[in-house]
């Protein structure tokens, strides 16, 4: 069996390796993020910001140098095969808005440096497993949203449409047009005074319960518990995916108190190491006719010479 020589790189990969692995790394930078963003919303007061401005550029720019450190540690891990630093998405975005504020021409730019620095708020997302979860699950229900939305829209404008027949002459202010009766009804989707607006419309016209009530059970109660059922069934699907990756990554412990189960790549990796070193043992070529053959004092003889 050949020795594996740990060159110095590779002794510091594992080390930032380690360190990102860490719980404490994690805890580190999402106080970090945490200070960020209070640093951020305090200078939204303008008497606070005359008082403890440097204070404040003092912090920003010790929690830009701690985003720059922990880049750079993430980057270490990689140092075996950098390019799988680029893969993450996640170091992209940290590499993108860290760095960015740095470039000419931003800096300057206070509105787009401050657009960067919220941005950062972000990277709590990345610390923990269960917000990525959600991350994940957000995007898988993006197909499922369009179709909602499109359904949404359809449901607005027809009950808008009704809307301006029923009620555009006595509201012209709600239901003047489309447009109006279709945000009207938007509000109306929380059920904020609900009660009020079926009084008035019952002072108009008779159908203004049928409208309304219709309108409630339809947008409020079903496209609600239809937009619920999408997100949590995304959600579900994302949580089963991390759960499998899990299982891939980690090894299974035994809940009795046993051994650890190797996982699945630890147990794919010795395989190969096992294949690889009866390839070593084998021959390198056939002898010509197979022979008896003994060991003698680590050596082998043929059997006719005992």
């Amino acid at each position: 069996m050949t020795s594996t020589v740990r060159t110095p790189p590779h002794r510091l990969a594992d080390r930032c390796a380690a360190w990102v692995a860490a719980p404490w790394f994690n805890i580190t930078s999402f106080v970090v993020v945490v200070v960020n963003a209070v640093a951020l919303g305090l200078e939204t007061y303008r008497q606070l910001t005359a008082v403890a401005g440097p204070a404040l550029r003092i912090v920003e720019y010790t929690c830009l140098a701690l985003f720059v450190v922990e880049l750079l540690v993430r980057f270490g891990a990689h140092l075996r095969a950098p390019a799988g630093f680029l893969r993450d998405r996640w170091n992209v975005f940290d590499l993108v808005i860290v760095v960015a504020p740095l470039l000419p021409g931003v800096r300057e730019n206070v509105t787009v440096l401050r657009l960067l620095r919220l941005s950062r708020i972000v990277r709590a997302f990345r610390l923990f497993p269960s917000l990525q979860v959600i991350l994940v699950g957000i995007r898988r229900s993006l197909p499922g949203l369009g179709s909602f939305l499109l359904v949404t829209v359809l449901l607005l404008y027809g009950y808008a449409i009704l809307g301006w027949m029923l009620f555009g002459v006595a509201y012209p202010d709600r239901y003047g047009t489309v447009g109006q009766a279709m945000l009207t009804l938007f509000l109306l989707l929380s059920l904020d005074g609900i009660t009020d607006t079926l009084e008035a419309g019952r002072e108009v016209t008779d159908w203004a319960v049928l409208y309304y009530v219709s309108y409630m059970v339809a947008a409020c109660y079903l496209l609600t518990n239809l937009l619920v059922g999408l997100v949590l069934t995304a959600l579900q699907e994302a949580h089963q995916e991390e759960t499998a990756a899990a299982r891939v990554a980690r090894p299974v412990v035994d809940p009795e108190g046993g051994p650890a189960e190797p996982s699945i790549r630890e147990q794919l990796a010795r395989l190969h190491q096992i294949i690889d070193e009866l390839e070593r043992q084998l021959p390198a070529r056939d002898p010509d006719p197979p022979e008896r053959t003994r060991q003698v004092s680590g050596s082998t003889v043929p059997a006719g010479d005992r």
